[in-house]
């Protein structure tokens, strides 16, 4: 008899094994257009050439002897006006990041978080945003136990905060009274109105997408990140025009009120984008050549110098001087507040 054969079984399958493979990431501009970091380095450049001949043009044909007379005799009254309107600017930006506390919830109290903002911001003004207020703020705060993330979604915020406000106060000034241009400048005054159209425009599409957006979170690369409610965004926007008119106002009561107030809120937001595409620090020069650019005729030039030398003394200096001190105090405390036992971070409310 033969031995029955074994049946033959089928072979088993492997079972294979899906992976889902990561999306590559997108490339950034950057990446995608290789002339551009050249064109944007030509450019950044040729505005810095164009603006430090300015301002070697002006300082030849300047009386410095009597600008120093102007401002030794200016009232003591406008100075301490100035003062005051100075505090009051940077009190206000100190709540800017109390703002980003709010909305990513983290456990540090209020006074201190005010206090490194107005660290972070005075040594902004005169180092530059990079070193003042970006390295400040990460140093300071990783220090005081708040993690990168938190501290990148505050820093973005109380970015965006003041930018905000420049918008809708460049834009309503471009749009409904433009000022006149000095005569040599390339940009056609009738493009000042269509200018100040998009910067509105770019400030209410912010809201409206603030209040409409039916997606509050999503990610980048790994990040999470929150919608600010409407009500937030709509203090975003007066608490960030009020700072700029503030800052307005000082050089304004410094001018002793000889030039009216649009213009010089004009000249002010004009100086701040210069300043910020030469990355000069502290606007040295780049400050001066606009104001007395866009205020020629109307006032001395060396009254104009004479007010804008007192406005560095009490908006740029003194601020710096005082947060010097409260830097090493912050450095001395952080370690020992960070080992203290916070209180469990917040989640924001839907209302923000």
């Amino acid at each position: 008899m033969h031995a029955e054969a074994a049946p033959v079984l089928p072979a088993k399958k492997k079972r294979k094994t899906i992976t889902a493979d990561k999306p590559p990431a997108k490339p950034s501009f950057a990446e995608r257009h290789p002339w551009w970091p050249t064109v944007r380095r030509v450019l950044g450049i040729g505005f810095l050439v164009l603006v430090l001949v300015l301002v070697a043009k002006l300082a030849s044909t300047m009386h410095w002897a009597a600008a120093w007379e102007a401002l030794q005799d200016m009232p003591l009254a406008a100075l301490l006006a100035a003062a005051a309107l100075a505090a009051a600017s940077h009190l206000l930006y100190s709540t800017f990041d109390l703002l980003g506390r709010r909305q990513t919830g983290h456990g540090l109290a209020a006074p201190r978080v005010m206090t490194v903002a107005f660290v972070s911001y005075a040594f902004n003004l005169n180092l530059g945003a990079l070193v003042g207020g970006v390295a400040f703020r990460y140093r300071l705060y990783s220090k005081l136990g708040l993690t990168t993330v938190v501290i990148t979604r505050v820093l973005a915020l109380s970015m965006l905060t003041n930018w905000l406000g420049y918008l809708v106060l460049g834009g309503a000034l471009l749009l409904l009274a433009p000022p006149a241009l000095p005569d040599g400048w390339s940009l056609s005054q009738r493009a000042l109105p269509l200018i100040g159209g998009l910067l509105l425009a770019l400030a209410v599409a912010y809201l409206a997408w603030c209040l409409f957006a039916s997606q509050r979170e999503w990610s980048i690369r790994g990040r999470s990140w929150s919608l600010p409610s409407a009500r937030m965004a709509l203090l975003q926007l007066a608490i960030s025009s009020l700072n700029w008119m503030l800052i307005a106002g000082v050089v304004w009561t410094l001018l002793q009120q000889r030039v009216d107030y649009p213009s010089v809120l004009g000249a002010l937001l004009l100086a701040a984008v210069a300043g910020v595409l030469t990355h000069v620090p502290a606007g040295l020069g780049v400050l001066e050549a606009v104001f007395l650019a866009v205020l020629a005729g109307r006032v001395p030039q060396h009254d104009i110098l004479a007010a804008l030398l007192a406005y560095r003394a009490l908006y740029y200096l003194a601020p710096l001087l005082m947060a010097g001190g409260l830097f090493f105090w912050l450095e001395k405390t952080a370690i020992k507040h960070s080992q203290q036992p916070q209180r469990p971070p917040q989640q924001p409310s839907a209302a923000g």
